[in-house]
């Protein structure tokens, strides 16, 4: 630790202060190569002169610091003595959670120890600024991942369309209506790497499952009028560690395919850099110009602006966000790409596609069902209810496998147990009425409000607060009474004894007593006594 002199001198204007480093940073190579004019005995009091006014400093100045390099062995301009941020420095600032005040104190409490120098506040200020880069001092206040936001991150190679793809979740910061509940939703969407083209998406008004993800990746191969032209198989997709892209139903799905599935490690969303800029661009340029929109500007502490707004209604909302990514894919013009759009980029890229047919999505798209289901007269039974579809026509008795998509159980996907044929589409039959669902919905709902008061009250009956103190004392709670308040509550709280309920410390006989024995009787009541004779009786 060196101590810079007091802060005496005058400062100089940020223009004259870059000057002057400039100079600095290009003495110590001038006076390099005028010494190695004088190892070779070519130099001349012309050449100092020439580089003394080239710099704009005098001939003596260069004079000296050519004398001093060759006395020293170095060109290096020496430098004054000034504080600097040791290893012992910066454990301290990092145990003072980056606080450089807290650090200053204390360094104020050895240096009166030892009877040492402290350095000033600002002169610890400007080495902490000189010495620690950006990305350690965040690390040291907030930790690694604050300091990874510092680092440099390099661009992957140009590749070709469908060689990439990156998935992930996000939850939509827009309150939206689905039914009678208010709730923010979640898409699950793919992007392909080289052309930037979103390939498919799904949203789902609660947090996403296995069945989002196979439906996306469903609408992500198709290559139909609906989900088309941009399709196919890829040949990597990078996802992060979510337990809903680790299921076994999405492994089955892609490694079917032979489609290589990159697990990320946690925490590093520059690995999957273009579905991190997705998710930033549709909040930027879509969500945040949609109604209730949770990130708006705050109004005070708690309220922002636009939350009274009537929200959008979920089918409004999910049309609105397909109307968004049909734009963003074919009208949204890209300066990484010159100026085109996702779909001409993806349409000028000559690679062939590799597609998959549609039966092979009914195989590998959807959750499999282990039992063995057989056609009788009312369809398929499966979990309790039946299915039935037009070309069952002819097939009773018949075997079959049955494929579902996971939460939407509504219709299934029927094949052969023998020759794994896909069969076709079977329906829920007897389906219950809107009006029935939303009755089952409201008694479902009564139930949870009524428990959950009884919950609520019997936890406050449980709960104990205790008094606010001021001084250092055991915690007491709040509430004391004393053991005659005590007695008469419980009294008070007692249901009132039956008159024909026995005392509590009566005892039954156990045996018939015999011919021998004494049982006690009830001592008679006194009679009035006999005042002593002389006395006159009481009138």
């Amino acid at each position: 630790m060196r101590e810079e002199p007091p802060d005496s001198a005058p400062t100089l204007d940020p223009k004259a202060a870059s000057r002057l480093r400039e100079q600095q940073m290009l003495t110590t190579p001038a006076i390099r190569h005028l010494i190695a004019l004088d190892e070779r005995g070519e130099l001349t009091t012309a050449h100092v002169r020439l580089v003394a006014h080239t710099l704009g400093l005098h001939i003596r100045t260069v004079w000296r610091r050519l004398a001093d390099a060759k006395r020293t062995g170095t060109t290096e301009c020496p430098g004054r003595a000034r504080f600097e941020i040791t290893e012992d420095i910066r454990v301290k600032l990092a145990y003072h959670r980056g606080i450089v005040k807290n650090l200053h104190e204390e360094l104020l409490a050895e240096a009166e120890q030892t009877h040492t120098h402290a350095p000033s506040l600002t002169t610890l200020h400007r080495a902490i600024r000189r010495d620690l880069p950006p990305g350690d001092l965040a690390g040291l206040r907030l930790g690694l991942p604050a300091s990874r936001a510092h680092d440099p991150h390099l661009r992957r190679p140009p590749t070709c369309r469908n060689e990439e793809w990156e998935g992930d979740h996000k939850q939509i910061p827009v309150v939206v209506l689905a039914g009678d509940r208010l709730l923010k939703p979640w898409v699950t969407w793919f992007i392909d790497c080289s052309t930037a083209v979103i390939m498919g998406w799904a949203i789902t008004p609660h947090f996403p499952h296995r069945g989002s993800i196979l439906a996306t990746l469903r609408s992500c191969i198709l290559r139909d009028d609906t989900h088309g032209p941009a399709g196919g198989l890829p040949q990597r997709v990078r996802i992060d560690r979510g337990r809903d892209f680790l299921s076994n139903a999405v492994k089955e799905a892609l490694g079917a395919f032979a489609v290589d599935v990159q697990v990320l490690p946690p925490y590093t969303p520059h690995l999957k850099g273009s579905i991190e800029n997705l998710n930033n661009a549709a909040t930027s340029m879509f969500f945040s110009t949609l109604p209730r929109y949770t990130q708006a500007q705050r109004l005070d502490s708690r309220h922002r602006v636009g939350e009274n707004d009537p929200p959008l209604t979920f089918e409004n909302f999910v049309e609105l966000f397909r109307q968004w990514v049909c734009r963003r894919n074919t009208e949204h013009r890209m300066t990484d790409y010159g100026g085109h759009t996702p779909l001409h980029f993806w349409n000028s890229d000559d690679t062939p596609v590799r597609e998959a047919a549609p039966e092979d999505l009914h195989a590998f798209l959807l959750e499999a069902d282990r039992s063995t289901r057989k056609i009788h007269g009312h369809g398929i039974r499966w979990h309790g209810r039946d299915y039935i579809g037009a070309w069952m026509t002819g097939r009773t008795g018949t075997e079959v496998r049955i494929r579902y998509q996971p939460h939407h159980e509504d219709t299934i996907e029927v094949f052969d147990l023998h020759t794994h044929r896909h069969l076709g589409t079977a329906y829920l039959s007897d389906q219950a009425s809107p009006d029935q669902i939303d009755a089952v919905y409201q008694a479902r709902s009564e139930r949870t409000k009524r428990l959950r008061r009884d919950l609520r009250a019997a936890e406050r009956l449980r709960r104990r607060r205790f008094k606010a103190v001021t001084t250092p004392s055991p915690a007491q709670a709040e509430g004391s009474m004393t053991r005659q308040q005590a007695t008469a509550e419980l009294r008070t709280l007692r249901a009132p004894a039956h008159p024909d309920e026995l005392p509590d410390d009566y005892m039954p006989r156990r045996v018939t007593p015999g011919a021998r024995w004494v049982i006690p009787t009830a001592p008679e009541a006194p009679d009035t006594p006999t005042p002593p004779p002389g006395k006159p009786h009481d009138s």
